[in-house]
Protein backbone atom coordinates (compact mmCIF):
# COMPACT_ATOMS: atom_id res chain seq x y z
CA UNK A 1 0.00 0.00 0.00
CA UNK A 2 1.57 3.47 -1.20
CA UNK A 3 0.90 6.60 0.71
CA UNK A 4 -1.33 7.79 -1.45
CA UNK A 5 -3.78 5.65 0.14
CA UNK A 6 -2.53 6.40 3.55
CA UNK A 7 -1.54 9.60 3.49
CA UNK A 8 1.48 9.96 5.58
CA UNK A 9 1.08 13.62 6.19
CA UNK A 10 -1.48 15.31 8.66
CA UNK A 11 -3.79 17.77 6.98
CA UNK A 12 -2.04 20.20 8.92
CA UNK A 13 1.32 19.10 7.00
CA UNK A 14 3.18 17.47 10.17
CA UNK A 15 2.70 14.37 12.15
CA UNK A 16 2.09 16.66 15.30
CA UNK A 17 -0.70 18.15 16.41
CA UNK A 18 0.45 21.36 18.32
CA UNK A 19 3.53 21.91 20.91
CA UNK A 20 3.57 19.15 23.48
CA UNK A 21 0.22 17.37 22.10
CA UNK A 22 0.16 13.76 21.28
CA UNK A 23 1.67 12.35 18.13
CA UNK A 24 -1.08 12.19 15.21
CA UNK A 25 -2.93 8.38 14.87
CA UNK A 26 -0.18 6.80 12.98
CA UNK A 27 -2.23 5.48 9.59
CA UNK A 28 -3.91 2.44 9.26
CA UNK A 29 -1.28 0.68 7.10
CA UNK A 30 1.51 1.71 10.15
CA UNK A 31 -0.66 0.45 12.95
CA UNK A 32 -0.94 -2.53 11.12
CA UNK A 33 2.84 -3.01 10.29
CA UNK A 34 3.50 -2.63 14.01
CA UNK A 35 1.06 -5.14 15.55
CA UNK A 36 1.37 -7.87 12.29
CA UNK A 37 4.80 -7.08 10.22
CA UNK A 38 3.93 -5.29 7.45
CA UNK A 39 4.82 -1.67 5.77
CA UNK A 40 3.29 0.98 3.78
CA UNK A 41 5.87 2.71 1.43
CA UNK A 42 5.76 6.88 2.18
CA UNK A 43 6.28 9.94 0.49
CA UNK A 44 9.83 11.72 1.33
CA UNK A 45 9.58 13.87 4.20
CA UNK A 46 10.55 17.45 3.84
CA UNK A 47 14.29 18.68 3.62
CA UNK A 48 16.13 19.48 6.35
CA UNK A 49 18.80 22.73 6.97
CA UNK A 50 21.90 22.00 5.82
CA UNK A 51 23.50 24.85 8.53
CA UNK A 52 24.59 22.53 11.15
CA UNK A 53 26.74 20.75 8.23
CA UNK A 54 28.24 23.63 6.76
CA UNK A 55 28.75 24.94 9.91
CA UNK A 56 30.42 21.77 11.25
CA UNK A 57 32.77 21.78 7.81
CA UNK A 58 34.16 25.10 8.47
CA UNK A 59 34.48 24.65 12.26
CA UNK A 60 36.18 21.56 11.79
CA UNK A 61 38.45 22.84 9.41
CA UNK A 62 39.32 25.44 11.46
CA UNK A 63 39.82 23.63 14.66
CA UNK A 64 42.16 21.24 12.87
CA UNK A 65 44.08 24.31 11.68
CA UNK A 66 44.58 25.25 14.68
CA UNK A 67 45.59 21.69 16.22
CA UNK A 68 48.56 21.52 13.14
CA UNK A 69 49.95 24.93 14.82
CA UNK A 70 49.38 23.81 18.10
CA UNK A 71 51.94 20.47 16.92
CA UNK A 72 54.20 22.34 15.75
CA UNK A 73 54.82 24.45 18.65
CA UNK A 74 54.91 21.00 20.30
CA UNK A 75 57.29 19.73 17.98
CA UNK A 76 59.33 22.83 18.42
CA UNK A 77 59.38 23.04 22.36
CA UNK A 78 60.18 19.33 22.46
CA UNK A 79 62.36 18.05 19.53
CA UNK A 80 60.88 15.90 17.16
CA UNK A 81 61.61 12.56 19.43
CA UNK A 82 60.27 13.53 22.40
CA UNK A 83 57.68 15.08 21.26
CA UNK A 84 56.75 11.17 18.85
CA UNK A 85 57.71 9.25 22.21
CA UNK A 86 55.08 11.65 24.81
CA UNK A 87 52.20 11.46 22.12
CA UNK A 88 52.13 7.76 21.81
CA UNK A 89 52.43 7.77 25.36
CA UNK A 90 49.40 10.32 25.96
CA UNK A 91 47.71 7.99 23.44
CA UNK A 92 46.79 5.62 26.35
CA UNK A 93 44.63 8.01 28.37
CA UNK A 94 43.13 9.38 25.23
CA UNK A 95 42.02 5.71 24.45
CA UNK A 96 40.57 4.97 28.30
CA UNK A 97 38.88 8.31 28.19
CA UNK A 98 37.28 7.44 25.11
CA UNK A 99 36.31 4.27 26.08
CA UNK A 100 35.05 5.56 29.09
CA UNK A 101 32.73 7.50 27.41
CA UNK A 102 31.48 5.56 24.21
CA UNK A 103 29.75 3.59 27.35
CA UNK A 104 28.19 6.75 28.74
CA UNK A 105 27.13 7.83 25.35
CA UNK A 106 25.68 4.54 24.24
CA UNK A 107 21.66 4.96 24.84
CA UNK A 108 21.48 8.18 22.63
CA UNK A 109 25.25 8.15 20.52
CA UNK A 110 25.78 11.63 19.56
CA UNK A 111 26.64 12.86 16.12
CA UNK A 112 30.21 11.79 15.22
CA UNK A 113 30.98 15.66 13.50
CA UNK A 114 29.83 17.20 16.74
CA UNK A 115 31.75 14.83 18.67
CA UNK A 116 35.25 15.49 16.43
CA UNK A 117 34.42 19.35 16.40
CA UNK A 118 34.46 19.07 21.14
CA UNK A 119 37.87 16.84 20.22
CA UNK A 120 39.54 19.57 18.47
CA UNK A 121 38.39 22.26 20.24
CA UNK A 122 39.96 20.99 23.28
CA UNK A 123 43.37 20.04 21.67
CA UNK A 124 43.34 22.79 20.27
CA UNK A 125 41.39 25.78 20.37
CA UNK A 126 41.31 25.28 24.66
CA UNK A 127 45.47 25.05 24.56
CA UNK A 128 45.63 28.21 22.68
CA UNK A 129 43.80 30.15 24.90
CA UNK A 130 45.19 28.46 28.04
CA UNK A 131 48.81 29.36 26.70
CA UNK A 132 48.19 32.53 25.58
CA UNK A 133 46.19 33.66 28.16
CA UNK A 134 48.21 31.45 31.26
CA UNK A 135 51.21 32.49 30.13
CA UNK A 136 50.49 36.21 30.93
CA UNK A 137 48.85 35.35 33.74
CA UNK A 138 52.05 33.38 35.20
CA UNK A 139 54.05 36.72 34.56
CA UNK A 140 51.90 39.10 36.55
CA UNK A 141 51.78 36.58 39.27
CA UNK A 142 55.37 36.35 39.31
CA UNK A 143 55.63 40.30 39.15
CA UNK A 144 52.96 40.34 42.20
CA UNK A 145 54.30 38.17 44.63
CA UNK A 146 57.74 38.25 43.76
CA UNK A 147 58.35 33.79 45.15
CA UNK A 148 58.16 31.09 43.18
CA UNK A 149 56.50 29.13 45.38
CA UNK A 150 53.67 31.78 46.13
CA UNK A 151 53.07 32.09 41.80
CA UNK A 152 53.14 28.24 41.45
CA UNK A 153 50.54 27.92 44.39
CA UNK A 154 48.31 30.59 42.48
CA UNK A 155 48.98 29.39 39.21
CA UNK A 156 48.17 25.87 40.16
CA UNK A 157 45.26 26.64 42.05
CA UNK A 158 43.72 29.97 40.60
CA UNK A 159 45.03 30.12 37.16
CA UNK A 160 45.03 27.06 35.64
CA UNK A 161 41.28 26.57 36.82
CA UNK A 162 40.02 30.18 36.15
CA UNK A 163 41.54 29.59 32.50
CA UNK A 164 41.76 26.01 31.42
CA UNK A 165 37.70 25.34 32.36
CA UNK A 166 37.01 28.55 30.94
CA UNK A 167 38.43 27.91 27.26
CA UNK A 168 36.94 23.81 27.38
CA UNK A 169 33.99 25.39 28.67
CA UNK A 170 33.62 27.77 25.89
CA UNK A 171 33.53 24.79 23.61
CA UNK A 172 30.92 23.06 24.91
CA UNK A 173 28.93 26.41 25.03
CA UNK A 174 29.19 26.82 21.23
CA UNK A 175 28.35 23.01 20.76
CA UNK A 176 25.00 24.12 22.47
CA UNK A 177 23.74 26.88 20.48
CA UNK A 178 25.14 25.58 17.56
CA UNK A 179 23.90 22.48 17.62
CA UNK A 180 21.35 23.03 19.78
CA UNK A 181 18.61 19.96 18.30
CA UNK A 182 21.56 17.51 19.28
CA UNK A 183 21.88 18.97 23.09
CA UNK A 184 18.66 17.32 24.74
CA UNK A 185 20.20 16.02 28.37
CA UNK A 186 22.37 15.98 30.80
CA UNK A 187 24.18 13.14 29.23
CA UNK A 188 24.58 14.62 26.23
CA UNK A 189 26.40 17.87 28.34
CA UNK A 190 28.97 15.13 29.85
CA UNK A 191 29.70 13.66 26.76
CA UNK A 192 30.58 16.55 24.78
CA UNK A 193 32.21 17.58 27.72
CA UNK A 194 34.37 14.73 27.92
CA UNK A 195 35.26 15.03 24.50
CA UNK A 196 36.47 18.59 25.05
CA UNK A 197 38.65 17.42 27.82
CA UNK A 198 39.96 14.92 26.24
CA UNK A 199 41.54 16.29 23.87
CA UNK A 200 42.57 18.86 25.87
CA UNK A 201 44.02 16.31 28.48
CA UNK A 202 45.76 14.47 25.42
CA UNK A 203 47.64 17.78 24.40
CA UNK A 204 48.73 18.61 28.27
CA UNK A 205 50.07 15.16 28.85
CA UNK A 206 52.27 15.08 25.95
CA UNK A 207 53.29 18.42 27.30
CA UNK A 208 54.38 16.93 30.24
CA UNK A 209 55.63 13.49 29.37
CA UNK A 210 57.48 15.68 27.10
CA UNK A 211 59.25 17.84 29.69
CA UNK A 212 59.82 15.36 31.47
CA UNK A 213 61.74 13.30 29.17
CA UNK A 214 64.18 16.10 28.17
CA UNK A 215 64.48 16.68 32.12
CA UNK A 216 65.33 12.88 32.57
CA UNK A 217 67.25 12.51 29.04
CA UNK A 218 65.21 9.07 28.90
CA UNK A 219 62.72 7.17 29.47
CA UNK A 220 63.25 6.84 33.11
CA UNK A 221 61.75 6.20 36.40
CA UNK A 222 60.43 10.11 36.56
CA UNK A 223 59.29 9.44 33.13
CA UNK A 224 57.14 6.12 34.15
CA UNK A 225 56.41 7.86 37.24
CA UNK A 226 54.10 10.92 35.55
CA UNK A 227 53.11 8.33 33.14
CA UNK A 228 51.16 6.22 35.91
CA UNK A 229 50.43 9.42 37.70
CA UNK A 230 48.88 11.27 34.73
CA UNK A 231 48.25 8.42 32.66
CA UNK A 232 46.84 5.58 34.15
CA UNK A 233 45.60 6.53 37.59
CA UNK A 234 43.90 10.30 36.66
CA UNK A 235 43.11 9.82 33.07
CA UNK A 236 39.37 11.53 33.81
CA UNK A 237 40.71 14.34 35.64
CA UNK A 238 39.61 17.13 33.11
CA UNK A 239 36.27 15.01 32.38
CA UNK A 240 35.36 15.04 35.68
CA UNK A 241 36.18 18.89 35.75
CA UNK A 242 34.55 20.01 32.82
CA UNK A 243 31.56 17.65 33.25
CA UNK A 244 30.07 20.30 35.66
CA UNK A 245 29.54 22.73 32.93
CA UNK A 246 28.32 20.11 30.51
CA UNK A 247 25.36 19.03 33.37
CA UNK A 248 24.64 22.42 34.18
CA UNK A 249 24.29 23.27 30.20
CA UNK A 250 22.50 19.60 29.79
CA UNK A 251 19.92 21.00 32.35
CA UNK A 252 19.65 24.26 30.38
CA UNK A 253 18.56 22.59 26.91
CA UNK A 254 15.33 21.69 29.05
CA UNK A 255 14.32 24.49 30.99
CA UNK A 256 15.63 27.86 30.25
CA UNK A 257 16.19 30.02 27.11
CA UNK A 258 19.10 31.89 26.00
CA UNK A 259 20.09 34.52 28.68
CA UNK A 260 19.34 31.25 31.11
CA UNK A 261 21.49 28.76 29.09
CA UNK A 262 24.50 31.14 29.92
CA UNK A 263 23.81 31.89 33.24
CA UNK A 264 24.02 28.25 34.20
CA UNK A 265 26.97 28.05 31.73
CA UNK A 266 28.59 30.23 34.27
CA UNK A 267 27.42 28.50 37.23
CA UNK A 268 28.44 25.07 36.26
CA UNK A 269 31.81 26.71 35.73
CA UNK A 270 31.91 27.13 39.38
CA UNK A 271 31.97 23.40 40.19
CA UNK A 272 34.67 22.68 37.67
CA UNK A 273 37.16 25.07 38.55
CA UNK A 274 36.82 24.23 42.40
CA UNK A 275 37.22 20.67 41.53
CA UNK A 276 40.44 21.81 39.62
CA UNK A 277 41.33 23.86 42.41
CA UNK A 278 41.05 21.11 44.73
CA UNK A 279 42.59 18.26 42.48
CA UNK A 280 45.66 20.96 41.86
CA UNK A 281 46.65 22.22 45.47
CA UNK A 282 45.82 19.83 47.80
CA UNK A 283 49.15 18.16 46.56
CA UNK A 284 51.03 21.27 48.20
CA UNK A 285 50.29 19.98 51.28
CA UNK A 286 49.90 16.26 51.19
CA UNK A 287 53.33 14.66 51.52
CA UNK A 288 51.85 11.23 49.84
CA UNK A 289 50.41 11.08 46.44
CA UNK A 290 48.58 8.00 46.72
CA UNK A 291 47.65 8.19 50.09
CA UNK A 292 45.67 11.33 48.32
CA UNK A 293 44.40 9.12 45.21
CA UNK A 294 42.64 6.76 48.13
CA UNK A 295 41.37 9.97 49.85
CA UNK A 296 39.64 12.24 47.23
CA UNK A 297 40.99 11.62 43.94
CA UNK A 298 39.12 7.96 43.41
CA UNK A 299 35.76 8.94 45.46
CA UNK A 300 35.79 11.67 43.22
CA UNK A 301 35.80 9.03 40.68
CA UNK A 302 33.11 6.84 41.93
CA UNK A 303 30.80 9.70 42.67
CA UNK A 304 31.00 10.60 38.61
CA UNK A 305 30.11 7.33 37.70
CA UNK A 306 27.01 6.99 40.34
CA UNK A 307 26.01 10.47 38.92
CA UNK A 308 26.48 9.27 35.46
CA UNK A 309 24.34 5.82 35.98
CA UNK A 310 21.41 7.98 37.66
CA UNK A 311 21.68 10.04 34.56
CA UNK A 312 21.80 7.39 31.88
CA UNK A 313 18.59 5.50 33.57
CA UNK A 314 16.87 9.29 33.39
CA UNK A 315 17.13 8.90 29.81
CA UNK A 316 15.79 5.09 29.70
CA UNK A 317 12.95 6.25 31.41
CA UNK A 318 12.02 9.14 29.19
CA UNK A 319 12.61 7.25 25.99
CA UNK A 320 9.98 4.45 27.86
CA UNK A 321 7.50 7.82 27.84
CA UNK A 322 7.75 9.23 25.17
CA UNK A 323 8.31 6.10 22.99
CA UNK A 324 4.81 5.31 25.16
CA UNK A 325 2.92 8.37 23.56
CA UNK A 326 3.53 7.09 19.83
CA UNK A 327 2.50 3.34 20.83
CA UNK A 328 -0.46 4.44 22.33
CA UNK A 329 -1.59 5.98 18.51
CA UNK A 330 -0.30 3.16 17.06
CA UNK A 331 3.25 4.01 15.58
CA UNK A 332 4.70 0.83 17.87
CA UNK A 333 3.38 -2.11 19.41
CA UNK A 334 3.61 -1.91 23.45
CA UNK A 335 6.53 -4.96 22.70
CA UNK A 336 8.18 -2.70 20.71
CA UNK A 337 8.84 0.01 23.22
CA UNK A 338 9.85 -2.12 25.62
CA UNK A 339 12.22 -3.70 23.23
CA UNK A 340 13.65 -0.16 22.53
CA UNK A 341 13.34 1.37 25.72
CA UNK A 342 14.93 -0.71 27.93
CA UNK A 343 18.75 -2.34 28.93
CA UNK A 344 17.12 -5.69 28.82
CA UNK A 345 14.80 -5.43 26.23
CA UNK A 346 17.84 -3.98 23.60
CA UNK A 347 19.88 -6.52 24.40
CA UNK A 348 17.26 -9.35 23.57
CA UNK A 349 16.36 -7.49 20.50
CA UNK A 350 19.65 -7.09 19.32
CA UNK A 351 20.62 -10.51 19.92
CA UNK A 352 17.91 -11.67 17.71
CA UNK A 353 18.34 -9.51 14.78
CA UNK A 354 22.22 -11.05 14.89
CA UNK A 355 20.47 -14.24 14.35
CA UNK A 356 19.29 -12.71 11.25
CA UNK A 357 22.09 -11.43 9.89
CA UNK A 358 20.10 -7.79 10.57
CA UNK A 359 22.43 -6.32 13.67
CA UNK A 360 23.05 -3.19 12.13
CA UNK A 361 19.59 -2.47 10.90
CA UNK A 362 18.26 -3.20 14.49
CA UNK A 363 21.14 -1.08 16.14
CA UNK A 364 20.31 1.64 13.72
CA UNK A 365 16.35 1.01 14.33
CA UNK A 366 16.55 1.52 18.27
CA UNK A 367 19.21 4.19 18.02
CA UNK A 368 16.02 6.30 15.42
CA UNK A 369 13.97 5.06 17.74
CA UNK A 370 15.72 6.91 20.85
CA UNK A 371 16.29 9.73 18.63
CA UNK A 372 12.69 9.86 17.59
CA UNK A 373 12.08 10.04 22.14
CA UNK A 374 14.24 13.02 22.53
CA UNK A 375 12.82 14.48 19.27
CA UNK A 376 9.51 14.42 20.44
CA UNK A 377 11.00 15.13 24.70
CA UNK A 378 11.66 18.50 22.18
CA UNK A 379 8.24 19.19 21.02
CA UNK A 380 6.80 18.45 24.24
CA UNK A 381 9.19 21.42 26.10
CA UNK A 382 8.38 23.94 23.27
CA UNK A 383 11.79 23.62 21.28
CA UNK A 384 10.59 22.92 17.97
CA UNK A 385 12.56 25.44 16.79
CA UNK A 386 15.24 23.58 16.84
CA UNK A 387 14.13 21.72 13.79
CA UNK A 388 12.12 19.01 15.42
CA UNK A 389 9.02 19.10 13.42
CA UNK A 390 11.16 18.00 10.40
CA UNK A 391 13.14 16.02 12.25
CA UNK A 392 9.90 13.75 13.48
CA UNK A 393 8.81 13.22 10.01
CA UNK A 394 11.97 11.53 8.76
CA UNK A 395 12.35 9.66 11.75
CA UNK A 396 9.11 8.21 11.19
CA UNK A 397 9.99 7.50 7.99
CA UNK A 398 13.18 5.69 8.79
CA UNK A 399 11.81 3.71 11.72
CA UNK A 400 8.81 2.44 9.57
CA UNK A 401 11.31 1.43 6.65
CA UNK A 402 13.97 -0.47 9.57
CA UNK A 403 10.83 -2.27 10.94
CA UNK A 404 9.98 -3.43 7.50
CA UNK A 405 13.60 -4.52 6.75
CA UNK A 406 13.70 -6.57 9.94
CA UNK A 407 10.22 -7.74 9.79
CA UNK A 408 10.66 -9.12 5.94
CA UNK A 409 13.76 -11.36 7.32
CA UNK A 410 11.72 -12.72 9.90
CA UNK A 411 9.00 -13.52 7.25
CA UNK A 412 11.79 -15.47 5.02
CA UNK A 413 12.96 -17.09 8.54
CA UNK A 414 9.22 -18.83 8.92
Amino acid sequence: MTSSDEPYLSAAGSPVQSLGGAPAQAPATVATAAAAGTSPVFAAPRPRSQTLLVLGIVGISLLAIVLLVVGVFFILSLGPVAFAISGIMALVPLAIVLLGVNWIDRWEPEPRGILVFAFLWGAGMAVVLTLIVGSTVDTVLATITGSDTVSDFLGAVVEAPLVEETGKGLGVLIIFFAARKHFDSPIDGIVYAAWVAGGFAFSENILYFGSQLLESGTVDGAVIGTFITRGIMSPFAHVMFTACTGIALGIAARRVGVLGAIGLFIIGLIPAMALHALWNGALFFVDSFFGYYAVVQFPLFIGGILIITYLRRQESKLTFQRLSEYAAVGWFSPGEVTSLATGTGRRQARAWARTLGLGSVMKKYTRDATRLAFTRQRLVTGRAAAGAEADEEALLVAIVAERATLQAALQQRL
